[in-house]
């Protein structure tokens, strides 16, 4: 042989060498770069125009077939995510039809959520000609409210799943608070495609136009046999767990179930239906061992992957395809179209395909908080666990390492998700996990099955059900009742969670592993996280978003005090429930020194009682007359000094009679570094009063309008008086008082002072430090690009609109 002829055989050899197969087109790593490029994209500040998301998608998808596989899988995320971010948000309803009466037809889809004085429901409008273009087809979430009894029929009352009404609403684009540790409920509306929310008008005129008809329906009428058949008080949860339906769960069983760590079992969980899809696999292989010859036409393996993929799907229409069951009914029919298709897959495999195919129908499930429990929870029994067909089995060790495990290694993403980390999760999961979903849910579905084939039958099956619930659920209520049951852990840095997640995956691996104790280390920036607290002669002052009213944490080096609560209204919303208490854990106050009630009317003082219950209060004032329970009056003159920060209250006099707004407390705050006035709702007469009798102790670098910017308020003299370089207000988005008036904003602009809003910027955080005084809105400190593509939108409206900018600040 030549020597070239060797060289070129050689060099051929080598190439062959060196050549590495391609990665899976859906194998782990495909997966986690399609998963990183959707995350990408959904965490921009803003949404590139659509061109260069469809170009990036091109791209991303010939190079992830032919190209680099997990560049092109990044590419191909990030433009799928964009592309349904941004037909979701074109979908919304427009700033110019917003608060108009719009006539709607349509069915109603889910389940109604009845309460005392609203029902709350969705509605996929028709897509006639007759229906509003921006509408047509889209989903709608509505509240109806009247003041029939929940008992008594009535046009709220009668709204019924699966049916079509006719309706009149007044309408504007899905609108949230925006808070430190508060849920993001655009982001909800834009996972879900809601393209508007409102309320119903005149509820005695709508008209139904077809009775209730379809899966919804079923579920309805199923759901009010439990209830009637079932006397105990755990009929609701029976109902929760066979349907799916949480409506009549009240606030104090949900904080039972936070506390213990188990909302992820009340409703229908992925767990669940794979309960159900291998009852159906046995079921199916029972019958081919009976009938034999019937293997010919369909292996027995294929009949019970079949068969399994049959009830998963028919489990996740009980439960109203929500997005928990439609993930674990993905995963079977990904694991039985392996088994069908004879290529050997393992676990990791199948789960990386089944993340794939969900990511590819819907990228933005990523936006609820379950795709990432899920698959996570998954994802650490497979590698902790790893299939070992040798190994002998022990079901009780691996069944409390399992739990172990999903503890350990979710502890992180339940802690950043929720803001709270449950203490007795594990033991309350050991007692839970078992005993419901092998004995109540079983229970619940046979009810399901013998009353869907012989109306009246189910009741034993649910009774049952019910019994073995009320067997543990006095446990979960003295264990949540315990105050150490749940932790609320404080807001962290971006790079808390992975560096939990780091030390989670070193704690798990192998035995023999060194230095795993230092690894307890990383999870320091999540559970511990630095509270950037005011220096000595500091303060810091949070105007927390609760809508239409007011409430502001006054926080100094060791002490904290809230000034009002925000609103409770009548359909249910509590602000100090909703808001202010999620704040408040969000910001690490686990105790406050005192509370200032600035007066009785409930936008000010409807979440006194939610903050009461759940904190520790040292002291707290109100006016007299004001009848807030558990306050001793708030009278002018009361000063009192914390961490170098003096603090004053100015207004009402002792003998002040009770006038409601102009009795509110006016408190000042003084620092080294500047001074913050807190009005109340005080009127223009009580505003000239103060000029009148101490001129100088109005003037503050940082005022709240008073009376929420209403007309009547923001005397000029007073505006004038104070010098203010930021007046801050605090209303609710689109408000029926059309607060801040156009008027009042002007002239705090003209004196000099920026006019942020909360219903524009969301919380509002000012410092008055020795470095200056600043202010940082949380919808610009924590951008989202929904923000973005709204605001542009206020703008152009604004811009083609006669009333006067509102500027952010």
């Amino acid at each position: 042989m030549s020597g070239r002829t060797a060289q070129r055989d050689s060099g051929g050899m080598a190439s062959i060498l060196d050549e590495t197969p391609p990665r899976p087109l859906f194998g782990p790593a495909a997966a986690l770069a399609v998963l990183a490029g959707i995350g990408a994209c959904l965490s921009l500040p803003a949404l590139p125009p659509w061109p260069c998301l469809a170009f990036a998608f091109a791209c991303g998808f010939g190079a992830w077939l032919h190209g680099d596989r997990l560049a092109g899988a990044f590419s191909l995320g990030l433009g799928l995510a964009g592309l349904h971010a941004a037909a979701g948000l074109a979908q919304q309803l427009p700033q110019a039809l917003e608060n108009q009466e719009r006539m709607l037809s349509g069915r109603i889809v889910g389940l109604p959520q009845s309460e005392p004085r609203r029902t709350r429901f969705r509605m996929r409008v028709d897509a006639g000609a007759e229906m509003p273009p921006a509408l047509r087809g889209k989903e709608v979430q509505l509240s109806c409210y009247d003041d029939f009894d929940a008992a008594e029929p009535g046009p709220r009352t009668a709204l019924a799943a699966g049916a079509r009404w006719r309706i009149r609403a007044r309408l504007r684009a899905p609108r949230g608070l925006r808070n430190p540790g508060g849920f993001d409920s655009e982001a909800y509306a834009l996972a879900q495609r809601i393209a508007a929310t409102g309320y119903v008008r005149e509820p005695g005129l709508a008209r139904p136009l077809s009775p209730p008809a379809g899966i919804d329906a079923w579920r309805e009428r199923l759901s009010r046999r439990i209830a009637a058949q079932v006397p105990q008080a755990s009929s609701k949860f029976v109902r929760a767990l066979a349907l799916g339906d949480t409506q009549a769960l009240a606030d104090r069983d949900w904080e039972v179930l936070r506390a213990n760590g188990l909302t992820h079992l009340i409703a229908i969980s992925g767990f669940h239906v794979g309960l159900v899809a291998g009852f159906f696999a046995l079921i199916a292989g029972a019958i081919w061992r009976l009938h034999p010859a019937w293997a010919r036409c369909l292996p027995r393996q294929d009949a019970a992957g079949a068969a399994a993929v049959a009830g998963a799907l028919t489990y996740a229409a009980v439960a109203g395809f929500a997005l928990p069951t439609m993930r674990t009914a993905l995963m079977i029919a990904v694991v039985a179209a392996a088994r069908w298709s004879r290529r050997p897959q393992r676990g990791v495999e199948s789960l990386a395909l089944a993340a794939m195919a969900l990511l590819f129908a819907d990228p933005l499930a990523v936006l609820a908080p379950g795709f990432w429990l899920s698959f996570a929870g998954v994802a650490w029994l497979l590698w902790c666990l790893p299939p070992n067909p040798g190994a002998v089995r022990r079901p009780v060790r691996d069944f409390f390492g399992a739990q172990a495990i999903a503890t350990l290694g979710l502890l992180p993403l339940s802690a950043t998700l929720f803001g709270q980390a449950s203490l007795a999760g594990p033991l309350a999961n050991l007692a839970a996990v078992p005993w419901w979903s092998l004995v109540v849910v079983p229970l619940s579905l046979l009810g399901l099955g013998a009353e869907s084939l012989c109306e009246g039958t189910g009741a034993f099956f649910w009774r049952w059900a019910a019994r073995a619930f009320d067997a543990t659920w006095p446990w979960f209520e003295a264990l949540a009742d315990t105050g150490v049951a749940a932790y609320g852990l404080p807001e962290a840095a971006w790079y808390a969670l992975p560096l939990a997640c780091l030390g989670a995956f070193w704690l798990l691996l192998p035995r023999g592993t060194p230095a795993k104790p230092l690894a307890l280390l990383l999870w320091l920036p999540l559970l511990w996280p630095q509270r950037g607290l005011p220096k000595s002669g500091e303060a810091e002052l949070t105007t927390i978003d609760v809508g239409q009213g007011l409430s502001v944490l006054v926080r100094t080096s060791e002490h904290a005090l809230l000034y009002d609560m925000g609103p409770a209204v009548r359909d249910g919303y509590d602000a100090g429930e909703r808001a202010v208490l999620p704040t408040l854990r969000a910001l690490g106050v686990r105790r406050l020194d005192r509370i200032v009630v600035s007066h009785a009317d409930n936008d000010h003082a409807g979440g006194w009682e939610a903050v009461r219950r759940s904190l520790p209060i040292a002291d707290a004032l109100a006016p007299q007359g004001s009848r807030v329970a558990q306050t001793r009056p708030c009278l002018a003159g009361t000063e009192w000094r914390w961490d170098g920060v003096r603090f004053r209250i100015l207004h009402p006099p002792p003998d002040f009679p009770y006038l409601g707004n102009e009795a509110s407390c006016v408190l000042r705050i003084e620092t080294a570094h500047g001074a913050a006035l807190l009005t109340g709702d005080i009127g223009e007469v009580i505003e000239r009063r103060l000029l009148r009798q101490a001129r100088a102790d109005v003037r503050a670098d940082v005022v709240w309008v008073a009376h929420h910017g209403s007309r009547g308020s923001s005397d000029p003299a007073f505006v004038a008086a104070t010098g203010a370089r930021y007046a801050l207000v605090s209303a609710g988005y689109s408000n029926r008082f059309g607060h801040p008036n156009p008027g009042v904003v002007e002239r705090w602009q003209e004196a000099g002072a920026g006019v942020p809003t909360t219903f524009e910027s969301g919380a509002l955080r000012v410092r008055l430090t020795a470095d200056g005084i600043t202010l940082a809105a949380r919808r610009r400190q924590v951008p989202r690009l929904w923000d973005a593509v709204r605001r542009r939108e206020r703008v152009s409206y604004r811009q083609e609109s006669t009333r006067p900018l509102v500027p952010e600040g």
